[in-house]
């Protein structure tokens, strides 16, 4: 039997680690708390899911097997850009010089938080150093999105949803930034592969290379997008994860793209990345909108024939003509220009919702809940 004397010990050696652990916990809480304040300007603050949303956690009602190829997956073109503006643009100044208008870079109006509890499942990023070159942060084109937020604080805030949010799956495109006038040296790379292969990245990223696999092995999870290249880093470099769209093999400005990204097993992914649009000068709204609309709803329709069930089909609906006169910016492109011309969204809400039940595969959308029931349409809810 043990003596009062050692129950007493007992009793406070369990308490003392309750303590511990409770101590622990709350800075664990605090860490990643200020984590997530620092990569605000692009996380946003997750505030929650509305009771009554049906797209928080949408992919919860799909079986662990389904591929995801064969998915419709709602997406977001230039994700970071929610929160840039012209203001944000003047006080930047400094380490971008001049460049065009603000409302030229723009693509999203919501945080990459609110998308995430909207139904948003994939990310178009893209990267390159913060000033100083030290940091890896966001940008769009000649555009330097938040000059103090870094790929890792934001990569932690999507670690923090899918905590919440396990059945949930999240397509992530990376993508080198290379209209920033920065470098991308060897550096540069070994910085993001040493986040894509750190021991926090093989808890939360699908770690098989060169093929989608199922849902159920994506649950909980970041999968790899990889729209650069590794070309200045070691060959023993070798921890490869995800998929690469090789940038070389990614035709520019393209309605119909064929890049295999396995040519092992044959695996293939058809993009239609038609972005900025090639009519002559004072075309005019409709015309250029009518256009991009097409290419589009031409691509999405090659899903839905099944005529490659088993391959990868990314369709782009953002666009823009900003040399025409006046410019098609990515919100006209969008959304019309807000009286007698619909935009590429409310033209393709209807066109959606009249194939419910096909495949459409990824489609990626500027301002993408600006028309209502746009991404329940994707998802074909």
């Amino acid at each position: 039997m043990l003596s009062l004397p050692a129950i007493s010990l007992l009793a406070l050696q369990a308490l003392l680690a309750v303590r511990a652990t409770s101590v622990q916990q709350n800075l664990a809480q605090d860490a990643l708390a200020y984590t997530l304040a620092l990569g605000a300007p692009i996380l946003g603050f997750d505030v929650g899911c509305s009771q009554t949303a049906n797209t928080c956690d949408w992919m919860r009602k799909f079986s662990d097997e389904t591929k995801l190829v064969h998915m419709n997956l709602p997406g977001t073109h230039d994700s970071a850009t929610w929160n840039y503006s012209q203001a944000t643009q003047d006080s930047l100044l400094r380490y971008t010089g001049p460049i065009p208008a603000a409302e030229f870079f723009r693509c999203q109006e919501h945080s990459l938080f609110q998308m995430l509890n909207g139904g948003i499942r994939v990310f178009d990023l893209r990267f390159a150093y913060n000033p100083g070159n030290d940091t890896l942060g966001f940008h769009h084109s000649q555009a330097l999105l938040a000059p103090t937020t870094t790929v890792e604080e934001v990569f932690f805030g999507l670690y923090s949803w899918l905590d919440k949010h396990p059945t949930e799956a999240i397509l992530i495109s990376l993508n080198y930034e290379s209209g920033t006038g920065t470098p991308d040296d060897a550096k540069l790379q070994q910085h993001i592969y040493n986040i894509m292969s750190s021991s926090l990245a093989s808890r939360y990223w699908v770690q098989t290379s060169g093929s989608l696999g199922t849902l159920g092995e994506a649950r909980g999870k970041l999968t790899f997008l990889q729209r650069f290249s590794y070309d200045l880093i070691p060959a023993s470099a070798t921890h490869r994860i995800g998929i690469q769209l090789a940038p070389n093999l990614w035709t520019d400005n393209s309605p119909n793209i064929t890049l295999v990204y396995n040519t092992i097993t044959d695996q293939i992914a058809y993009i239609e990345d038609y972005y900025e649009i090639g009519l002559p000068i004072g075309a005019g709204f409709a015309e250029n909108i009518q256009w991009k609309f097409n290419a589009t709803t031409a691509h999405i329709e090659e899903a839905t024939t099944m005529l490659h069930p088993d391959q990868l089909y990314i369709s782009f609906a953002s666009s823009e003509h900003n040399v025409d006169i006046p410019s098609e910016t990515p919100i006209i492109m969008a959304l019309g220009n807000g009286t007698d011309t619909p935009g590429v969204n409310q033209k393709l809400l209807p066109w959606l919702q009249a194939r419910k039940g096909k495949r459409f595969g990824i489609i990626m959308l500027d301002f993408f809940d600006s028309v209502p029931g746009m991404v329940e349409a994707v998802i074909g809810l």
